[in-house]
């Protein structure tokens, strides 16, 4: 297939539409099912190559959510412990400890259940039976992977009434080094972002504390290749090899910061055994289950344990979860790692990142207030590398 023609472009009085391939070459994605259009194609590609990075850095099988051209979460095929299944709507699925790829799946599409309504997945290895069966429950627009097992195709295929999004991608196909773009019918041009993300980058370690144990250094590119394809300005809390926490596409670093950390906490906040507890009506389906649990965490539009309000979604009114309550259970949070796309130009960003457990960071460096930011590490044991290079995407 050379072409193929979409129904329109990011928006529907944007047409004609179409991907192809500028030398007129074949692409190199086949549509096994459904008919992608322009947003999820640009989900596709982007979240294809977070996949494949990761799973090369690592050697593991490895899954993104993507929403709106930035990850809600990139993660690898670790065991989910029971609680995180629990947080995560997975404790009643058969088989998800037998499938890395299954565990990257649950990591990735459970960590911003809010945000990934409706994403796009990507994942690195052969979607098995159950993966597919996770994708299947959930609310998704499609999925991209080098292969399929044939009864993973076949529940796919049933997704939607039959219309889910399926595409396989050649894992061998290279792009050209040099990428173009138009804007205002100016052509861009530049070269790829090929650049190598591993645990060489991470040897500039400009704090007291030295110490990156192995689980570290893994979180660390888990939210470096995070920030590789998100939309800048980004910063990535991630813990046991999956991101928990993306801020992107701010113009302030501290709301980056602020944003990607408040996530963190509330995927943290998860996993209290208050919210592990609450008594659901077993007719609220899993998107509603998804907003009564970050409104009872965050308060937002209204107080999901007021009576009037409480009776819609449970069988019994629960407990507040307290700001004491949160705060006390969050202060007992630590190893989390946090990566930045460029330099933090403030402390004020450390002071952040501490409140969500941040004891790793790495980020690029060169702000003329390097040194205020190293302080500010030491002064809470914070390992801290340079890595020299920024990650900016756009």
């Amino acid at each position: 297939m050379k072409e193929f023609e979409l129904k329109y472009g990011c928006n529907p009085n944007q047409k004609p539409a179409r991907i192809f391939m500028r030398d007129g070459g074949e692409l190199p994605v086949e549509i096994l099912n459904g008919r992608p259009g322009y947003i999820n194609f640009l989900d596709a590609f982007n979240s294809w190559q977070l996949v494949k990075e990761l799973k090369e850095a690592l050697g593991l099988p490895a899954a993104a959510s993507f929403k709106h051209v930035s990850p809600t979460s990139g993660a690898v095929g670790i065991k989910l412990p029971e609680k995180l299944k629990k947080a995560c709507f997975v404790d009643d699925a058969d088989g998800i400890d037998d499938s890395p790829m299954a565990c990257a799946y649950a990591r990735a599409r459970g960590t911003d259940r809010m945000c990934s309504f409706g994403d796009w997945v990507a994942l690195s290895d052969t979607c098995d039976v159950s993966t597919a069966k996770l994708i299947k429950r959930e609310v998704s627009d499609g999925v991209i992977a080098p292969d399929y097992e044939p009864g993973a195709l076949e529940i796919l295929k049933s997704k939607r009434g039959g219309k889910y999004n399926v595409v396989r991608i050649d894992a061998d196909y290279v792009p050209e080094p040099v990428e173009t773009k138009q804007v205002y019918g100016v052509t861009f041009e530049q070269g790829r972002n090929n650049f190598k993300i591993d645990r060489e980058l991470l040897e500039n370690i400009v704090t007291k504390e030295k110490n990156l144990p192995p689980e570290a250094v893994r979180d660390l590119i888990v939210s470096l290749i995070t920030l590789k394809y998100t939309q800048s300005n980004s910063v990535c809390y991630a813990v046991d090899g999956q991101a928990i926490g993306v801020g992107a596409g701010q113009q302030s670093r501290i709301h980056c910061t602020r944003l990607a950390g408040s996530k963190a906490d509330t995927w943290f906040l998860r996993q209290h055994e208050k919210v592990l507890s609450l008594p659901f009506r077993t007719d609220l389906g899993r998107p509603d289950r998804d907003n009564v649990v970050d409104g009872y965490i965050n308060g937002n539009e209204e107080d999901v344990t007021t009576d009037g309000v409480w009776q819609r979604f449970f069988t019994e009114r629960p407990e507040p979860l307290t700001a004491e309550e949160k705060r006390e259970y969050l202060d007992g949070v630590t190893g989390v790692s946090l990566g930045s796309d460029a330099f933090f130009p403030f402390s004020d960003n450390i002071e952040r990142a501490k409140k969500s457990g941040v004891s790793y960071i790495a980020e690029p460096g060169g702000s003329i207030r390097d040194d205020a930011v190293i302080q500010c590490c030491d002064k809470y044991g914070i390992a801290m590398a340079f890595t020299g290079i920024r990650l900016f995407h756009h």
